[in-house]
């Protein structure tokens, strides 16, 4: 049976974008305070599962282990801990961002594991500290669905694209930060420095992400701080001369000077007759106009994508 791609209504359903994004970040600001610094930040990436989202294990002094998921099936923050133990936290419609961050260190702390980390989202102009936004959330069970849905149609064809580059890539993983799904080539060759600039996100954290030359691309449902339409997005750094002005697929796909990517709306996707050669177009159309003009060596850094 062909997968029937879920609509989306900003109307709808971006007030529980908005609130899943602020939950997020309680998982990842954690990563970001108790585990080693990665290359471009990798550590603190959320990763999709069949649930939802989930962090890599984080150690305890004590030499347990957890892990805590944004689970949208059951619609809770979820605890697993090494020894056996497990929690969660309801994500419900009405929940204030406080009452969120009080009861999510306090889940830590009944299992004595580490609970402190910055208090302040990221990558959100002017946000409140997670304490002071009492403010009531929107949560509807079905919006979450609708994006754990979504995800379990895109994770596999951005899987199958990093299959095809046998350079050095990373993972198809969640950034809480912007709230987007994302997967990145590497030329190999260090970029010029960053400018730096996102609100919320200090300078030498961007300018580390972007020390090297990037082709990424990713899908984008809007986050706290904007509600707006889904797409699926391109973009290279350092941007390559001639690189906005290429013709890329589908037609629907168009670049976005204010955010200076390629944009293919979700929309053009989910009802294409064919989503995944639509979206494989895409993300095959984008990389090779970013690659060609900023002179990759493709021939060394691709591969096809089958098993050895």
């Amino acid at each position: 049976m062909s997968a029937v791609w879920p609509s989306f209504d900003v109307t709808r359903d971006s007030p529980t974008i908005a609130t899943l994004h602020l939950a997020s970040q309680l998982l990842g600001k954690l990563r970001v305070a108790h585990a080693p610094w990665v290359n471009h930040g990798w550590q603190v990436t959320l990763h999709p599962v069949a649930s939802g989202l989930i962090t890599a294990p984080t150690a305890s002094a004590d030499g347990r282990s957890f892990t805590l998921a944004l689970d949208l099936c059951e619609h809770v923050i979820s605890l697993r801990v090494s020894d056996g133990a497990s929690d969660r936290i309801a994500l419900v419609d009405g929940l204030t961002i406080a009452a969120l961050h009080r009861d999510f260190v306090g889940m830590l702390d009944r299992h004595i594991l580490p609970s402190t980390f910055h208090g302040t989202p990221n990558e959100i102009a002017d946000a409140l500290p997670f304490a002071d936004d009492h403010a009531p959330r929107a949560y509807d069970p079905a919006s979450a669905e609708r994006l754990r849905d979504m995800l379990a149609l895109i994770v596999p064809i951005f899987e199958k694209f990093r299959a095809g580059f046998s350079g050095k890539a990373s993972p198809v993983h969640f950034f809480w930060g912007s709230f987007d799904l994302a997967v990145t080539r590497f030329s190999g060759s260090v970029a010029p420095l960053h400018p730096g600039g996102v609100p919320g996100l200090p300078d030498r954290v961007t300018r580390e992400a972007y020390s090297h030359e990037v082709s990424s691309a990713g899908f984008w449902p809007g986050n706290a701080g904007m509600a707006a339409p889904p797409i699926f997005y391109s973009y290279a750094y350092p941007e390559p001369a001639g690189f906005r002005a290429a013709a890329v697929e589908p037609r629907a796909a168009e670049f976005n000077a204010e955010l200076g990517e390629f944009v293919l709306p979700y929309d053009a996707v989910a009802s294409a007759a064919d989503p995944e050669a639509t979206l494989m177009a895409f993300l095959e159309s984008t990389y090779a106009a970013a690659a060609d003009r900023a002179d990759w060596d493709r021939a060394a850094l691709e591969r096809l994508a089958v098993a050895p």
